[in-house]
């Protein structure tokens, strides 16, 4: 960001037989105004960027990042509580009007400008508060997204064992009021605690060889009556989170040292995948986006063959339409399409920054959608089979048993694995599943943060900056996740999931978004751009989408969700008001970029209002971007031919650069040469 005296860098750029080459063109200070130049000198230093390797790692990188937990553990119960099959209905609706529309124009900004997050922006600079909000979600995702991973290896591990230590009471952590999952639903049970072992017509292995049944029997408690905690739910709030040992978000306390380990070792993980760029992350999602698949479709299989299965899958796509006069069914839908689209977050641009000019985005979008929408219907297959079996098990209704988020990962799912035959098997099968679909979302995301970052500071890209400033930013995300493995992190969790990346600021980027693109810049100028990087032109209903349907759509979503919150509660714990304030402070930390920067970016450009405001919506390109407008634009022949401004006089005060220079150049032709390199 400039300071507070307004001046201008002009910076040279890699032109070769007319033409800019592909080079990592980005300006170290995106806040300098754009110039118009033909004959700049050429740094050697300049590196070319870095590209997929393949157009499939492209496909897959989209796949590993997008499809992730919230298709297993969201959807499913989505469509559960929103009218079953029917919800399909406004699921496909947001998808259509405002899921694809966002994907694909995220998908080629990116490619088009060859930039991250941030760096796109120089498409109307006015509006790069856009980019630095969706960094901002970004930093606060990755921080408490990595927290579920050090759950799900945690549990992984505490899988290699013959008896699962969730699957009984004789835990030290467990309660006088633990309830046996295998017990539940045995006709006839009736339930008993002697020094925290059961008693239910058999004894179970008891301390000493020589006790006395009868003298055991009168220290026994008839637990008629008292609310039991299963077994499951003890290992995952007293034993993972320790959340009994905290009072509420003022009582943090101090790290579970184990579960700090595993948070170190997911980033340990998440730094080995991201840490050489593209070139490491695009191979190892060949592993991490399809191996999935493959576990997902075992557990089908098991899954589907269990008792009561029929009964889980009834719940799960029984139709019920009258869902759909309930505006929350809406909301979810759109929410949904938003966190498993991963919009609004820069990491779509970031990763189609990476793509040849001229590859067929368009082509692997479409296919990506359908991927992530199939994999969230074929994992509720999975979910509500094994939810059905459990129902049968404790002869309870499929709707009581029938949860969302990490109460179905680490307490629904291993509750039903406790009834399997071989459930350690199971298990681990299932906690790696959840590994592998969290890993990429987390290294993606990561690999989205560091290119809008490195693309920002171009030489971090030199020799082995990168890896070490990777590095870096992993090490400096782990120590701010720390305070989540504490005994009351639970309630910090639930603060970032409610609020850092909340429906509330992604709807209110990508609204931005579209009005940017759909009416600042000019759908019609992004449809040359498509038609230059595609050889083709896209069906004009995508215009449609993002200068009307999208921006009334996101905003749409965006007042309703306001309107229908709630101050956030945690099982039986209310937030103090302060906290409730911390949350939205966050929320509005990535919310408020966008005015603020705009604000800031009009006061201290020099000219008219209406000169500043061409100025900076100009777009900003480099010169193989220009070539399409020498047949679209009749001012593009001229525009490449505008002398350039004023030389810098002075390394230490160079002159402040008037919009009125190139104003009207601008107005004419709509579009500034980059030369920055």
């Amino acid at each position: 960001m400039a300071g507070a005296s307004e001046t201008d860098n002009f910076h040279g750029n890699s032109v070769e037989n007319g033409h800019a080459s592909r080079t990592n063109k980005d300006l170290s200070d995106l806040d300098g105004d754009p110039v118009v130049a033909a004959d700049l000198p050429v740094k050697s230093s300049v590196e070319e960027r870095e590209q997929w390797s393949s157009k499939l790692d492209f496909l897959l990188a989209l796949i590993g990042f997008s499809v992730g937990l919230g298709n297993v553990w969201r959807f499913p119960y989505l469509c559960f509580k929103n009218g079953g099959g029917a919800f399909l209905i406004p699921y496909l609706i947001c998808l259509v009007i405002g899921g694809v529309p966002l994907l694909l124009m995220e998908l080629g900004l990116g490619q088009f400008m060859a930039q991250g997050g941030i760096g796109v922006w120089k498409i109307s600079p006015l509006f790069k508060g856009i980019g630095l909000g969706s960094v901002v979600i970004l930093i606060l995702l990755d921080i408490y997204y990595n927290i579920i991973l050090a759950w799900g290896i945690y549990y992984m591990f505490m899988s290699f064992t013959s008896v699962l230590p969730w699957s009984h009471c004789g835990n030290d952590f467990n309660t006088y009021t633990c309830r046996d999952p295998n017990l539940i639903g045995v006709p006839g049970s009736t339930f008993w605690v002697c020094d925290h072992f059961w008693l239910n017509e058999t004894l179970p292995p008891l301390p000493s060889d020589s006790v006395n049944v009868s003298e055991a029997l009168q220290n026994c408690t008839d637990l008629e009556g008292i609310n039991r905690t299963s077994s499951v739910t003890e290992f995952w709030e007293r034993k993972i989170l320790q959340i009994h040992l905290s009072e509420g978000l003022h009582d943090i306390g101090l790290p579970n040292w184990q579960l700090t380990l595993c948070l170190l070792l997911a980033w340990a993980l998440v730094y080995l995948c991201v840490f050489k760029g593209v070139k490491s992350s695009g191979k190892v999602v060949y592993f991490t986006a399809t191996f999935p698949y493959i576990l997902i479709t075992i557990l089908l299989v098991r899954a589907v063959t269990l008792e009561n299965a029929k009964e889980g899958l009834l719940y799960y796509v029984k139709p019920d339409l009258n869902r759909l006069a309930d505006g929350q069914t809406w909301l979810d839908a759109a929410t949904q399409i938003f966190f498993s689209y991963s919009l609004g977050l820069g990491n779509m641009a970031a990763l189609g920054s990476y793509n040849s000019f001229n590859h067929n985005f368009f082509r692997d979008g479409v296919i990506f959608a359908i991927v992530n929408s199939f994999t969230s219907i074929y994992s509720g297959i999975v979910i509500f089979s094994v939810l059905g079996f459990m129902a049968g098990q404790q002869g309870v209704q499929v709707s009581e048993v029938a949860k969302s988020g990490p109460g179905l990962a680490f307490i629904a799912y291993p509750e039903a694995v406790v009834q399997m035959p071989v459930a350690p098997l199971w298990a681990v099968l299932f906690f790696f599943m959840l590994l592998l679909l969290g890993i990429d979302s987390e290294f993606v995301g990561v690999e989205g943060l560091a290119t809008a970052i490195v693309d920002s500071f171009p030489s971090l890209r030199k020799g082995k900056r990168r890896p070490l400033f990777v590095l870096a930013m992993c090490s400096v995300l782990f120590l701010a996740g720390i305070p989540m493995t504490c005994y009351g992190g639970m309630y910090l969790f639930q603060l970032f999931d409610n609020y850092a990346a909340s429906g509330f600021a992604l709807l209110w980027v990508a609204f931005f978004e579209s009005v940017v693109i759909g009416w600042v810049y000019g759908a019609d100028k992004f449809y040359d751009d498509f038609q230059k990087m595609l050889n083709w032109r896209p069906n004009p209903y995508l215009k449609i989408c993002w200068m009307f349907l999208t921006p009334a759509f996101t905003m749409g979503i965006f007042i309703f969700s306001c309107v229908s919150y709630s101050p956030l509660i945690y099982n039986d714990y209310e937030y103090p008001p302060w906290g409730q304030a911390l949350g939205w402070l966050m929320a509005t930390a990535s919310m408020v970029q966008v005015p603020i920067f705009f604000i800031y970016k009009m006061l201290t450009t020099t000219g008219s209002l209406r000169e500043r405001w061409t100025y900076l919506t100009t777009a900003k390109l480099q010169a193989h971007q220009m070539e399409s407008y020498k047949e679209d634009t009749p001012m593009a022949n001229e525009l490449m031919m505008v002398p350039s401004a004023p030389p810098v006089v002075s390394s230490e005060e160079p002159p402040s650069y008037d919009a009125t220079m190139n104003v009207e150049m601008a107005e004419k032709g709509g579009l500034l040469l980059d030369h920055s390199s």
